[in-house]
């Protein structure tokens, strides 16, 4: 069950992340160009990487890794909402 909540919020994370990353945002010209590289797939790699490490734990007997990816997911969906929209 764990494993499915981090399924569904790697999901919630990658579509804000692209959305952001085609918004436009001035914001995301102070990113580092490797960051930005061939429109996202790095910082969208990383976020595959974050979420692979957190059911790794999860699957492992590490349960705490789903309460951390929990906040992560806030934390991206809290800021995703605040660029999206305008508020920042």
């Amino acid at each position: 069950m764990l494993l499915v909540v981090l399924f569904v919020l790697g999901i919630a994370n990658f579509a804000v992340h692209r959305a952001v990353l085609d918004s436009g945002h001035p914001m995301l010209d102070a990113l580092p160009g490797f960051y930005r590289a061939a429109g996202g797939r790095m910082s969208l790699g990383f976020e595959f990487l974050v979420l692979l490490t957190a059911m790794l734990l999860a699957g492992n007997g590490w349960p705490g890794a789903v309460t951390a990816y929990c906040v992560y997911s806030l934390l991206n969906l809290g800021t995703a909402w605040l660029v999206l929209s305008g508020k920042l």
